[in-house]
């Protein structure tokens, strides 16, 4: 059967069904704009990830008419559970105008295909097995006119065209490098190790973060660089990692897996968190922070997610500001395609940069501070030993490390995070 060139042909073509991907997609199809969504794999499909979803998050997904009910397979947290220099304290998620007040878990290889489920029930066309390699650019403007890729498990070479392209593919983001986009040495970037574990505690209503990876194996306990994480998944199993910041002195000197497990073999052993209860490998991903990749515009070429380095500086998290992004971008798509000349759509285009620095730029420089701070394993150590110990000042620490405050009308705490914010320069 020959196919036909508008099949290979769209309005946008989204390269990446992640979060960012997906959500692009689906807010441009609701628009009516013909999409095309492309992702080298197909689902189910194995991410690394926390599992974890704060209220932020979980907005997106309501907005986008997921359900997350637990009948649905969702399961609730109410806050977090923070755990350092000796102090247990637990933070319910605060409540706010502007996001529900709790969060959510599913896994990932779920998670990402219900999202690309509903770009599709949208009106998006989705290729699985799509591996996406060059940009296809127009000699005379230097524009992205297009993607060469191919297709299914044949690797059948196709084109596919469109004036705009996204770049949803992730934080090596080969469309991006394609197009001479190459990440800034100068952000942050962190690393994440998981594994799954058979555990007791995998309904767990708090998230749980640990400030401080303590080896207990030798004759002197050791503290490792990095903090910790432990989501129980409702399925029978909990999701255990740990994230570290090339701020860090040791960033690229040691075997982080190996980390992952001496801060395992430290743990109550009826937790169940043991190498026999293990039940997948360990896996690690890089963790593009704080605008790593710019610009978000260029000749065509939107960037999101991961790709354009929105990983929040502050906490590691990635999906709320994956789909956040994916949202603006689509919003800016839409008012461009209703322009009806080349010149008003361009200058329509050239507003998302500003757009998302408007958004986070301010935040984010906040979290570049931030992580050159705690960089230093001494005043990581001396911010756990000292701040846990007030809770007003950790509910303000919840509040500023996730994001979640009111933009207008909130209380004191909202003010200030919302004040430091717009006064910090937004590059």
């Amino acid at each position: 059967m020959t196919e036909s060139p508008t099949e290979h042909s769209a309005d946008v073509i989204v390269v990446g069904a992640g979060p960012s991907g997906s959500t692009t997609a689906y807010y441009l199809a609701k628009a009516g704009l013909d999409v095309l969504l492309l992702e080298k794999t197909a689902f189910p499909r194995e991410k690394v990830c926390g599992d974890g979803l704060t209220p932020r998050a979980t907005k997106q997904l309501v907005a986008m008419g997921i359900d997350v009910s637990e009948e649905a397979g969702w399961l609730r947290n109410k806050g977090l559970r923070i755990i350092g220099g000796g102090v247990r304290l637990e933070l319910d998620w605060p409540e706010l105008a502007s996001f529900p007040d709790y969060g959510l878990v599913r896994k990932r290889d779920d998670f990402d295909e219900q999202l690309a489920q509903q770009a599709v029930k949208a009106g998006a066309r989705l290729y699985e097995r799509c591996n996406v390699g060059a940009p296809v650019v127009d000699d005379r403007t230097g524009r992205i006119t297009g993607v060469e890729a191919k297709l299914g498990e044949e690797k059948t070479p196709v084109t596919f065209r469109a004036p705009l392209v996204v770049a949803a593919d992730g934080n090596s983001s080969r469309l991006s490098l394609g197009m001479g986009l190459h990440r800034r040495e100068d952000r942050p970037m962190g690393v994440a190790v998981r594994t799954y574990f058979t555990s007791p505690r995998h309904e767990d209503d708090y998230l749980e973060s640990w400030l401080e990876l303590w080896d207990r194996r030798g004759p002197q306990d050791r503290l490792l660089p990095g903090y910790g994480w432990i989501f129980g998944m409702g399925d029978g199993t909990s999701n255990v990692g740990l994230g570290v910041l090339n701020t860090s002195a040791s960033f690229k000197e040691l075997d982080w897996r190996e980390i992952l497990k001496a801060w395992c073999a430290s743990m109550p052993e009826d937790w169940g968190y043991t190498p026999e209860n293990m039940t997948g490998p360990i896996r690690g991903a890089a963790l593009p922070m704080a605008f790593n990749r710019q610009p978000h515009y260029t000749r065509g070429l939107l960037l999101v997610g991961d790709a354009g380095g929105l990983v929040n500086p502050f906490n590691g998290e990635g999906i709320a500001y994956a789909m956040e992004s994916g949202q603006l971008a689509a919003d800016v798509i839409v008012q461009a395609h209703a322009r009806a000349s080349h010149a008003q759509r361009e200058l329509a285009l050239q507003r998302y940069p500003k757009v998302l620095k408007d958004t986070y730029g301010g935040y984010y420089t906040l979290g570049r501070a931030f992580v050159k701070l705690i960089g230093n394993p001494k005043i990581m150590k001396l911010a756990a030993d000292r701040g846990l110990t007030h809770p007003l000042l950790m509910k303000f620490t919840l509040k500023m490390l996730a994001n979640l405050t009111d933009p207008t009308g909130g209380d004191a705490m909202d003010r200030i995070i919302n004040g430091l914010s717009k006064v910090a320069p937004r590059s």
